[in-house]
């Protein structure tokens, strides 16, 4: 039986998850921009929180942390290469090292680049990836601590995950990212569609987060840095993928 996952609007364009495992009854929160919409799917579902996944330490995906613990105590769960920044863990990883939610594993990936530190949770049985501000629908974080090859690094080690994973990403940025991947990858008919699709959901209220891999994959110009259509259309045919990356990102940085 693999996890049930809730996603969590928070703040103004923040998402926190939780992951829940019916069998044994734990269930994680992954990041707290904002303890009060956790505390209230935690009680209307009925569910004990018994772990809290962090991703990264920027303020919008822990603040809420402390008030979230008063409330719900649970074992907080970081990078080991980040805790000097987060708030206080009982377990600290690193890329490899496995994170337990009841009787399911997840994988520590190192995805350094918006920060350094930041790592990104997947649990393959429930083909789930929790990868905040890494890798986003439509888009990736800004490279505030990293690089660009660190990011593009990063990236193309979420991009090897099997295609029906579901990436549940930090931020409700889609519409804004859709429209800069327009202006890098105009001719890609799935973009095209898929931004019909998204508006269609935000005019309904409704999150364009989670997405698919194999979606990401089609449409994400962040990870489509090989394509010979984007890098003509950019000027880089034949250029190396992580100058294109890194070419698409400052385009967006501008953006």
């Amino acid at each position: 039986m693999t996890l049930q996952i809730v996603t969590i609007p928070c703040l103004s364009d923040n998402y926190a998850y939780l992951a829940h495992d019916p069998k044994t009854g734990a269930t994680a929160a992954v990041d707290v921009p904002e303890a009060a919409p956790i505390i209230a799917v935690l009680q209307a579902k009925g569910w004990t929180l018994s772990d809290v996944l962090l991703t990264h330490h920027h303020a919008d995906h822990v603040q809420g942390l402390g008030e979230l613990l008063e409330a719900a105590p649970a074992r907080v769960i970081g990078a080991a290469a980040d805790a000097h920044r987060l708030p206080p863990l009982d377990l600290a990883l690193n890329e490899g090292d496995t994170v337990r939610i009841g009787a399911e594993d997840g994988r520590v990936i190192d995805v350094s680049g918006h920060t350094v530190g930041h790592i990104a949770f997947h649990f393959p049985a429930s083909r789930a990836a929790f990868t905040a501000d890494s890798l986003m629908a439509l888009g990736c974080g800004r490279v505030f601590e990293g690089t660009m090859p660190q990011m593009h690094e990063s990236l193309a080690k979420l991009a090897a995950l099997p295609p029906e994973t579901m990436i549940y990403s930090g931020h409700e940025y889609t519409q804004t990212n859709a429209k800069f991947a327009m202006t890098v990858d105009p001719d890609n008919p799935r973009l095209k569609s898929r931004i019909k699709e998204i508006d269609v959901a935000r005019a309904a209220g409704k999150p364009t987060v989670p997405s698919t891999l194999k979606e990401e994959l089609a449409t994400n110009p962040f990870l489509r840095a090989s394509d010979p259509g984007i890098q003509a259309h950019l000027g880089m045919t034949g250029a190396e993928p992580s100058a294109v990356f890194a070419e698409i990102r400052a385009r967006k940085d501008r953006f």
